[in-house]
């Protein structure tokens, strides 16, 4: 396997211009089954695999299934700001220093695989509940200088998700 195919297991994220509500649908569906795919991806792995990284230079496997619900409580509270504050700014944070905390070395995975159920199990409920005119809110990242839709994140967290999952598949099947 290639280092990009390591890298992007299902390739770059690209941003749709528009969801139908089907396509909305497809990708909330993704991210309700996410923790299901990450607690089977995970579920075989030996201790010796959860500490080895995905690909030369890439986190640990343990990092990755800390790095998903992180990154997904950013994304839920991105969703709640977007719903109920106009066009706010959103506090970007470095992931990369996240994965290199202490919790992240020592924590079971469990607490982590937990988290991601509990959250998405209420991120879903909140995205199921909205309306064509709630998709097209925004924040506004600071780092990239641009408002982005519900929609797009809904997307990109859609093929987040799916884009760790492969990661930790990556390690049990070299």
């Amino acid at each position: 396997m290639s280092e990009r195919t390591r890298q992007y297991p299902i390739g770059k994220f690209h941003a749709p211009e528009s969801l139908s509500p089907e396509d909305r649908a497809r990708f909330i569906e993704t991210i309700s089954s996410a923790p299901a795919g990450m607690r089977e991806a995970v579920g075989k792995l030996t201790p010796m695999q959860l500490d080895t990284p995905y690909r030369e230079g890439g986190w640990t496997v343990r990092q990755v299934v800390h790095h998903v619900p992180e990154s997904h409580m950013n994304a839920y509270i991105r969703f709640k700001l977007a719903l109920t504050e106009t066009n706010p700014v959103i506090k970007p944070y470095d992931e990369a220093a996240w994965a290199r905390l202490n919790d992240v070395g020592t924590a079971r995975i469990e607490a982590s695989l937990t988290l991601l159920e509990s959250l998405h199990e209420r991120w879903v409920v909140l995205m199921r509940g909205l309306t064509a005119d709630d998709w097209r809110k925004q924040y506004v990242h600071p780092e990239y200088g641009e408002a982005r839709t519900l929609e797009y994140t809904l997307a990109l967290y859609a093929w987040h998700g799916e884009h760790h999952i492969a990661h930790v598949r990556s390690v049990s099947q070299p």
